[in-house]
């Protein structure tokens, strides 16, 4: 059996014996936070626990290494979906320590790529439209470094109302613990 016909399999169970009924909520934040976070799979229950959220309690974006890559790109606009759509009033970006994004190299994701069958000429039509993408695979040196950037596009997006408070942490994926690398006041 597959994963996606174990999934089915189990879902179809969840559904008739009506365990969602404990996760009901509305679309509408009940703490009005919004999160990015970081996709990794040890932040998939931890996260939430760590920081006391049920079910409805905030908008939760989760992406490689909990980053901002573009001003304009689909972080930024959940964010501001969040903000303006579901009356979210501070933000949160939470990075993790031990991140797997931290110090990945875009060319060796690269060769991976082509040994995996895309081909050299598809990286280098890519390259030609003017997406570097060694640049747009590359991970970060620093996970602070990397929360503090995020912050501040946040903070600094000519489309985010000023009254928004962003934060800055770092999780201990291990633990649940969190650093506060910055706190708006």
């Amino acid at each position: 059996m597959n994963k996606l016909d174990e999934i089915l399999e189990y879902n179809k169970l969840f559904v008739e014996n009506k365990e969602y009924e404990q996760y009901k909520a509305t679309k509408y934040p009940g703490k009005k936070l919004v999160i990015l976070s970081c996709m990794d799979t040890r932040l998939t229950e931890l996260l939430p626990k760590a920081l006391n959220l049920k079910n409805g309690d905030a908008k939760i974006v989760k992406n490689a290494g909990a980053t901002i890559m573009h001003p304009f790109g689909s972080i930024i606009r959940s964010i501001i979906v969040a903000i303006y759509e579901f009356n979210t009033d501070e933000v949160l970006v939470i990075g993790h320590k031990n991140c797997g994004m931290s110090n990945i190299n875009g060319e060796e994701i690269i060769n991976k790529i082509i040994s995996r069958g895309v081909s050299k000429e598809t990286i280098d039509t890519i390259n030609n439209s003017g997406i570097n993408i060694d640049k747009w695979l590359h991970g970060f040196d620093s996970v602070e470094d990397s929360v503090k950037e995020s912050v501040d596009l946040i903070k600094k997006h000519p489309l985010i109302p000023k009254e928004i408070k962003v934060h800055g942490l770092i999780m201990d994926p291990e633990t649940g613990s969190l650093e506060v690398i910055i706190k708006d006041q």
